[in-house]
């Protein structure tokens, strides 16, 4: 993908005029004890969406937004974009106030929803030029072609958007976000549905979207991507913030691994001399044990493993993932939950 496309350096000044733009030191995107209430109804209470939340997106960031569905995700990103009014707190896109200045922080940030909202009847070209005007850019500072040209979509640029593939549409609509030059780009579930292809193709329009300066929030259900391709992750989970960190750091607080032993002999039960392990046999002849690296050292399960009498042929080893660390951070706030809540009271 060009980086002329996206450049920070090359955005109109009407976007994000340069005397707000803040010093470096001054995240992307930065929300300080942000809270939504939904007002119930007869039927239904108030809900809270949003529970006081704090964070700090950094600017050159790819940063994943993720939790289970009902979390408030959705919540947080219509704040940011101004289709949803906040009930308390602060939010600042790129160092403006979205409620001082609401058109310019609105200027500043790009969002791709997860549903393709295209037009059938406009050609990619007739779009993009569409958005531009609805964003107020004038007609000799659009980047029409060089946006086409980055999802390439230059040959399909006259043809109307329903004979688009689907690939073809979701590339359409990072083109239509990015029509205004934002710094911030917001990506919701980019990948879901797609096919693997498809999917590799999105990856690395998104790696060229942050090089080029782009600072992308994900949100997506697929851990492994979050993993792939974020540098920093937050999960938020009943409508708070429930861990923040850089993705290496938050990959280290899953004390788990996981060993599978391939055996020489045909196992009909668990030895004796491992009942004192998180083990399973598969039969015929494999073993698996799940360990904590910080209380149990590898060569002392290889040594129990053999002092049981079993001959190791092959070992394979499996390092805990995003999948792990989601599922202990939501279980324990599910706890947390059910403890602030005391007991139940009987009938």
């Amino acid at each position: 993908m060009p980086d002329a496309a996206t450049a920070p350096a090359d955005r109109p000044d009407d976007a994000v005029p340069a005397d707000t733009v803040p010093a470096d030191t001054v995240p992307a995107v930065r929300v300080r004890r942000l809270t939504k209430t939904y007002r119930g109804s007869k039927n239904f209470p108030p809900s809270r969406a949003l529970k006081g939340i704090d964070l700090d997106i950094p600017k050159g960031s790819v940063f994943g937004l993720l939790g289970p569905n009902g979390a408030g995700k959705s919540t947080l990103i219509n704040i940011l974009a101004g289709l949803v009014n906040k009930t308390a707190g602060t939010a600042a896109i790129w160092g403006i106030d979205i409620d001082r200045d609401p058109r310019r922080s609105r200027a500043a940030i790009g969002v791709v929803p997860q549903e393709l909202n295209i037009d059938a009847f406009f050609t990619p070209r007739e779009l993009l030029e569409f958005q531009a005007g609805l964003y107020g850019v004038p007609a000799r500072e659009r980047i029409t072609g060089e946006l086409l040209a980055a999802v390439q979509l230059t040959d399909k640029a006259e043809n109307y958007s329903r004979t688009l593939s689907g690939g073809m549409r979701r590339r359409l609509m990072v083109a239509k976000a990015m029509v205004h030059k934002p710094p911030v780009l917001v990506l919701d579930e980019p990948t879901a549905g797609v096919d693997v292809e498809l999917r590799q193709q999105l990856w690395g329009q998104i790696r060229a979207l942050n090089r080029s300066g782009t600072t992308i929030l994900l949100t997506t259900h697929y851990l492994d991507e979050a993993q792939e391709l974020c540098d920093r992750i937050a999960f938020i989970d009943r409508g708070e913030v429930i861990a923040c960190d850089t993705t290496e750091a938050l990959l280290r607080r899953v004390d788990r691994k996981e060993v599978t032993f391939s055996l020489g002999e045909q196992l009909d039960e668990l030895p004796a001399g491992l009942a004192h392990y998180d083990a399973d046999f598969v039969p015929p002849r494999r073993l698996v044990i799940r360990y904590r690296p910080s209380r149990t050292r590898f060569r002392d399960i290889v040594n129990d493993v053999r002092e049981a009498g079993l001959t190791i042929v092959d070992v394979s080893t499996r390092d805990s993932d995003l999948e792990d660390l989601f599922l202990q951070l939501t279980a324990a706030a599910a706890d947390d939950t059910a403890a602030d809540r005391g007991p139940a009271q009987p009938d």
